[in-house]
C-alpha cells in the first residue's frame, strides 16, 4: 500500500476515535447486562407470567421469527408492541452500536495488516497502545455480549413489536441476529477472525517483553535499586528524570496483563511456533488469576485459556504450562504482592516526605511521582480484584491487607501535592521544552537522511510551537492547549510506521526517544489531572464496594491505621471517572454510590471519634467527681484526728488506703498504658484523619469532614448530658443540679480543649448542645434535663412537700425531709438550697427556667380552679361571712356551714409550696444573671413597676384573733403556723405592707406564735432522739 494511501487512511485519527467509541459500547454492554440481570431494573415484560411462552417462542426461533404466522404465540406481544418498542429502544440500538463498531474495528485492523504497520512500544508507543486498546476493548464488548442472557429476547422482540408495528422488521435485525448467533461461543469465532491479524498482533505484544520483565521485578529487587528514591543519591537529586520511554514507565501493569492474554488467547497460534511469544505468555500467567474486561467483569485468565485451547490439537504442553502457572500464582503471587505493597509503603512515604518539604523536586522528578501512583494503583486493583473473586483458598491472609488505608492515603497524598503546586511543575517543563527539547529536536530534524514533505511540515511545527513557550504565560494563568501537538505526533508514528514510509521510525530512534520527551513534558502543562485519572484512577471501587466496606472496616480495627481513614471517602470521589457520554443513564446511579459511601464513612469516622471523645469526657468527669466537696469529709476527719490516731491506735491492717485526687498521674512506670493513654492515642489518630482535609468534592457536592464531626458530638453530648442527671423514673431518683453542673463543666473543658485539634466548631457544638438542653425536648425529639428537672421537682419534691414529710426552712433557705422511722427519703435540702437553685439556673439557662416556672404555675392555675369551684359552692354562706366578719356569735355559726375546709388549707398549701419553690428558682436564676451579665440586669432591676396597695387584709386578721378566743382544740390547731403564714404572705406581697398587718393585727400576737412554733419543733426533735 502506498504512502499516499496511508495519509489517507488516517490510522491514528480512526484508533483514537474508535478506542473512545469502544468504551462508550462495553459500558452499555455492562449496563445491560447489569439492569437485565437484577429483577428490580429488567423491562417489566420479561416478568409478566403472560408473555412466558411468547419469550420461550422467540428464544427458540431466533433470528428466524415468523411473525406473520405466530399470532397465537406472539399475540401478549402484539397487544403491547408500542410499550416493547418503548422499553427496548435503547437496547436494540445499542446491539446495533457494538454490530457497527465491530464493522469499523475489523476494516481498521484489516487496513492496518494492509499497511504492514510496524509496532514497538518503545518507539512509536501511541500507535502501539492505541492498536492493543483496541483489540481488547473490542474482545471485551464481544465477550460481555454473550454474557447477556436475554440478549436474543431482547433483540428478537423488539424486532417482532417493530413489524406488528411498522409492518416490517428492523433494517440491521438480519445481520444483527447473525452477529449474536456466531458469537454464542466467543472465543472461538473470535480466534478464527484474529488468525491473519497474528504477526502484527504477536509482534505489538513482543515489544512489551523488556518492559513487562522489568516491571514484575519483586519487592526486594526494588529495595536493592532503590527505586523511587531520591535521596539515595544526593547529587543527582536535582537531575532531571527521564527514560528513552518516558509513558512506559507508568504504563499500568495490569493494562499490559490485559493484552498479553487477550492478544495471545486471539493469536494463539504463535504460542506453539514462537518460543519468545512463549516466555512472555508464561510470564503474564505467572501474574494473575483474574484480569478486568470492565468494572468488576473479569476473564478467569487460567481456565479460560484452558478451555480453549485444550479444545484443539497440538497445544497439550501449552495446557501443562497454564496449570503449572495457576499453581505457581496460587502458591506466590499473594506474598509477592504482599511484599511489593509493604515496600511501596515505605518508599512513596519517603518521596511524599522529601516532595512536601521540597516541591521544587516536582519539576525534575514528576515522573518518580506518576511512577509511585501507578505502582500503588496496580497493587490496589490487584488487591481488589482477588479479595473479590478468589472465595476459596488455603491462605486468606494473601488476599487481605490491614494496611492498605496507608497505601490509599498515600496515593491522595501525592496527587494533593501535585495539585497544590501544579505551576511549580507547568514552569519547570516550559523551560525544558522551550529551551531544551526545541533545540534537540531541531537538530535531529536537521540531521535525518530522508524526510517527506508531510513528515517535515509537522515536525518543523513542533520545533516552532515550543520554540514560542515563554515563562509570562505560566506567571499569567494562561491555558496551555498541546493536544494537536500530540496527535500530530500520533499521525507521524502511523505515517513512519507502514512498510513503504519513506522514512521509519524504528531507524530513526532517537526521534522518538525525543518526541517521547516532549509528550510527557507537554503534558505536564495541559493535562496534569488526566495523567493523575490515567495512573491513579481507583474508581474500580465503585463496582466492589463490599471489598471496599471490608477494607474500611478492617482500618477501624487497626489503631494505627486510623489517621489513614480519611481516605476511603476521598476515594470516592474518583467515581465520576467511571462515567461515559454514550451511557447518561448510569451518571444518577453512579452519584448516589459515591454520596452514600462518602457519607457512611464519614459518619462512622465521626461516629468513633465522637465516641472516643464522649469517653474522655467520661473520664474526666470521674476524676473531677473527685473533688466534689461530698469526698473531701473523709480527708478532713483524717487530717483532723491526725494526731489523736497516732497516740491511741494504729491502722487496721489490709484496710484500703483511698487514693486522694491526683494520684493517677504518679506514674512509677511509663510502660504501663492506662485506658486514658490509649483513648488519647486513638482520639490523636482519629483527630488526624477527621482534620486531613478541609473539603473536598465528590460529583458536584462539596464534603465537609469537620460538620460530621460536628454533628456527631453534638448528638453524644446532648444524651451524655441527659445521661449525667441519672435519671430514674422507676426510683425517682436524679442527681444533684451542682453534681450534674460540674459534670458538665468537666465535659465541656476538655471538649473545648480539642478546638485545635479536630477541625470541628467545638463552640458552637456546645452552644447548641447546651442551648437545645434548654428546651423540653432535643433536635432528636428526646427528653432534656429541663424536661427531667422540671418532672422531678413537680412529681418528687414538691408532691412530698405538698403532703407534708418535707417542709421549708426559711432560715436555710431550703425545703428540708422530716426524718420518718423506717423510711429512706432523700434529703430534699440537697436539692433546694441556694447553691442548687443557682446549679439549676445555670444548667436550665433563662429558657428552661421559663419552662419549669411555667409548669409550675400551671400546677397553681390548676389549684386555683379547684379553689374557685369550693368558692362557688360555698359563696352564699362566704358572703354572709364578708358582712358579718366582725360579729362573733354570727360567725360561730356560719363557719360550720363551710363545706370542705380541709380542702382549702390543703390547697393553698400546695399553692404556698409551689410559689416558694418558684420564688427560690427565681432568685437562683436572677443570680446566676447578675453574676454573667450584671451590666444587664442592673438596668432590668430598676424597671419594676410600683402597684399602690388597695387590698385589705382585715378578713384574715379578724378571724385569726377571733381563732385565739376559741377553746376548742381542734378548732385552734396550728393557730400560730397560720398567724406566720399571714406574715410571710404580706412580705412576699408586693400590695401588702406590714404597717397593714399592724393596724389590725398586733405584733405581740406574732411574737408569740414564733415562740410556739420554735418550742413545739424543738419538742418534736428531742422525741425523734430519745426514740
Amino acid at each position: 500500500m502506498s504512502l499516499t494511501s496511508a495519509y489517507q487512511h488516517k490510522l491514528a485519527e480512526k484508533l483514537t476515535i474508535l478506542n473512545d467509541r469502544g468504551q462508550g459500547v462495553l459500558i452499555r454492554m455492562y449496563n445491560i447486562k447489569k439492569t437485565c440481570s437484577d429483577p428490580k431494573s429488567k423491562p417489566p415484560f420479561l416478568l409478566e407470567k403472560s408473555m412466558e411462552s411468547s419469550l420461550k417462542y422467540i428464544n427458540k426461533k431466533f433470528p428466524n421469527i415468523d411473525v406473520r404466522n405466530s399470532t397465537q404465540h406472539l399475540g401478549p406481544v402484539h397487544r403491547e408492541k408500542s410499550e416493547i418498542i418503548r422499553f427496548l429502544t435503547n437496547y436494540y440500538q445499542s446491539f446495533v452500536d457494538v454490530m457497527e463498531f465491530r464493522d469499523h474495528v475489523y476494516e481498521l485492523l484489516n487496513t492496518i495488516d494492509a499497511c504492514q504497520c510496524h509496532f514497538d512500544i518503545n518507539l512509536n508507543f501511541d500507535f502501539t497502545r492505541s492498536y492493543l486498546d483496541l483489540i481488547v476493548t473490542y474482545t471485551s464488548v464481544i465477550l460481555l455480549l454473550s454474557r447477556i442472557e436475554d440478549r436474543r429476547i431482547l433483540i428478537g422482540m423488539y424486532n417482532c413489536a417493530h413489524e406488528m408495528l411498522h409492518g416490517h422488521g428492523d433494517p440491521s435485525f438480519a445481520r444483527l441476529g447473525q452477529m449474536v448467533l456466531e458469537y454464542d461461543h466467543p472465543l472461538k469465532k473470535l480466534t478464527e477472525e484474529f488468525g491473519p491479524h497474528t504477526k502484527a498482533v504477536s509482534e505489538a505484544l513482543l515489544s512489551l517483553h523488556f518492559l513487562f520483565v522489568r516491571r514484575n521485578q519483586g519487592a526486594e529487587q526494588w529495595r536493592s535499586a532503590q527505586l523511587l528514591s531520591l535521596i539515595s543519591s544526593p547529587p543527582a537529586m536535582i537531575n532531571p528524570a527521564n527514560s528513552d520511554t518516558m509513558a512506559c514507565e507508568y504504563l499500568s501493569v495490569e493494562v499490559m496483563e490485559r493484552w498479553i492474554i487477550i492478544g495471545f488467547l486471539l493469536c494463539n497460534g504463535c504460542l506453539n511456533s514462537n518460543s519468545q511469544c512463549q516466555k512472555l505468555w508464561k510470564l503474564c500467567l505467572q501474574g494473575s488469576l483474574y484480569i478486568t474486561l470492565i468494572r468488576e467483569d473479569v476473564l478467569q485468565v487460567h481456565k479460560v485459556t484452558e478451555d480453549l485451547l485444550s479444545s484443539w490439537k497440538g497445544y497439550g504442553k501449552r495446557v501443562a504450562d497454564i496449570k503449572e502457572s495457576k499453581e505457581y500464582v496460587i502458591a506466590n503471587s499473594g506474598q509477592f504482592h504482599c511484599q511489593r505493597r509493604q515496600f511501596l509503603r515505605m518508599a512513596v512515604k519517603e518521596l511524599e516526605s522529601v516532595l512536601t518539604d521540597e516541591p521544587g523536586l516536582l519539576g525534575p522528578k514528576a515522573l518518580y511521582v506518576f511512577m509511585a501512583l501507578s505502582f500503588i494503583r496496580d497493587e490496589v486493583t490487584w488487591l481488589v480484584r482477588h479479595t473479590e473473586n478468589v472465595t476459596k483458598t488455603k491462605t486468606p491472609e494473601d488476599y487481605a491487607d490491614s494496611s492498605i488505608a496507608e497505601l490509599l492515603f498515600l496515593l491522595e497524598e501525592i496527587r494533593a501535592l501535585v495539585r497544590r503546586h501544579i505551576k511549580v511543575i507547568q514552569q519547570y517543563h516550559l523551560q525544558y521544552l522551550a529551551r531544551f527539547d526545541a533545540l534537540v529536536l531541531s537538530d535531529i530534524i536537521q540531521n535525518l537522511s530522508v524526510c517527506p514533505e508531510e513528515e517535515s511540515i509537522i515536525m518543523s511545527s513542533f520545533v516552532s510551537t515550543l520554540s514560542s513557550l515563554n515563562l509570562k504565560q505560566v506567571e499569567s494563568g494562561e491555558k496551555f492547549e498541546f493536544s494537536g501537538l500530540r496527535l500530530d505526533w500520533f499521525r507521524l508514528q502511523a505515517y513512519t510506521s507502514v512498510a513503504k514510509a519513506p522514512l521509519h521510525l524504528h531507524e530513526n530512534p532517537d526521534l522518538a526517544k525525543v518526541m517521547n520527551l516532549i509528550v510527557f513534558h507537554s503534558r505536564m502543562l495541559d493535562s496534569v489531572e488526566n495523567i493523575l485519572v490515567e495512573t491513579s484512577d481507583l474508581s474500580t471501587f465503585c463496582f466492589h464496594l463490599r471489598t471496599f466496606e471490608k477494607m474500611f472496616a478492617m482500618t477501624l480495627e487497626e489503631p494505627s491505621m486510623l489517621r489513614y481513614a480519611i481516605a476511603f471517602p476521598l476515594i470516592c470521589a474518583h467515581f465520576v471517572h467511571c462515567t461515559h457520554e454514550m451511557c447518561p443513564e448510569e451518571y444518577p446511579h453512579l452519584k448516589n454510590h459515591s454520596l452514600h459511601h462518602c457519607n457512611s464513612f464519614l459518619e462512622e469516622l465521626a461516629k468513633q471519634t465522637s465516641n472516643c471523645v464522649l469517653e474522655i469526657c467520661a473520664e474526666q468527669r470521674n476524676l473531677s467527681e473527685q473533688l466534689l466537696p461530698k469526698h473531701c469529709a473523709t480527708t478532713i476527719s483524717k487530717a483532723k484526728n491526725k494526731k489523736t490516731m497516732k497516740q491511741k491506735q494504729t491502722p487496721r491492717k489490709g484496710e484500703p488506703e483511698r487514693d486522694k485526687p491526683g494520684a493517677e498521674s504518679h506514674r512509677k512506670n511509663r510502660s504501663i498504658v492506662t485506658n486514658m493513654d490509649k483513648l488519647h492515642l486513638n482520639l490523636t489518630e482519629l483527630a488526624l484523619t477527621m482534620n486531613h482535609v478541609h473539603s473536598f468534592s465528590v460529583f458536584e457536592h462539596t464534603i465537609f469532614p469537620s460538620e460530621y464531626l460536628s454533628s456527631h458530638l453534638e448528638a453524644r453530648l446532648n444524651r451524655a448530658i441527659v445521661w449525667l442527671a441519672g435519671y430514674n423514673a422507676t426510683t425517682q431518683e436524679i442527681a444533684r443540679p451542682s453534681e450534674l453542673l460540674a459534670g458538665v463543666k468537666a465535659y465541656i473543658s476538655f471538649i473545648q480543649s480539642l478546638a485545635q485539634f479536630v477541625g470541628a466548631d467545638v463552640s458552637r457544638v456546645i452552644r447548641n448542645a447546651l442551648l437545645q438542653q434548654t428546651q423540653p425536648l432535643d433536635s432528636c425529639g428526646e427528653q432534656t434535663i429541663t424536661t427531667l428537672y422540671t418532672n422531678w421537682y413537680l412529681e418528687s419534691l414538691l408532691r412530698q412537700a405538698s403532703s407534708g414529710t418535707i417542709i421549708l426552712s426559711p432560715a436555710m433557705q431550703a425545703f428540708i425531709s422530716l426524718p420518718r422511722e423506717g423510711e429512706q427519703n432523700f434529703s430534699a435540702e440537697e436539692f433546694s438550697d441556694i447553691s442548687e437553685m443557682r446549679a439549676l439556673a445555670e444548667l436550665l439557662g433563662p429558657y428552661g427556667m421559663k419552662f419549669l416556672s411555667e409548669n409550675l404555675m400551671w400546677h397553681v392555675t390548676s389549684q386555683i380552679v379547684e379553689l374557685k369551684k369550693l368558692v362557688v359552692e360555698n359563696m352564699d354562706v362566704l358572703v354572709q361571712i364578708r358582712s358579718n366578719f366582725s360579729k362573733a356569735d354570727l360567725m360561730a355559726s356560719l363557719l360550720p356551714q363551710l363545706i370542705g375546709a380541709d380542702n382549702v388549707l390543703k390547697r393553698m398549701t400546695i399553692i404556698g409550696v409551689i410559689l416558694t419553690f418558684r420564688a427560690m428558682a427565681q432568685e437562683g436564676l436572677r443570680e446566676v444573671f447578675s453574676s454573667h451579665c450584671p451590666f444587664l440586669m442592673g438596668p432590668i432591676e430598676c424597671l419594676k413597676e410600683f402597684v399602690t396597695p388597695d387590698t385589705d387584709i382585715k378578713v384574715a386578721s379578724v378571724s385569726l384573733l377571733q381563732l385565739g378566743q376559741e377553746t376548742d382544740k381542734l378548732k385552734t390547731r396550728n393557730r400560730e403556723s397560720i398567724s406566720l403564714l399571714m406574715r410571710l404572705v404580706v412580705e412576699e406581697s408586693s400590695f401588702l405592707t406590714l404597717d397593714m398587718l399592724e393596724s389590725c393585727f398586733p405584733y405581740v400576737l406574732l411574737r408569740n406564735a414564733y415562740r410556739e412554733v420554735s418550742r413545739a419543733f424543738h419538742l418534736n426533735r428531742v422525741a425523734a432522739s430519745t426514740h
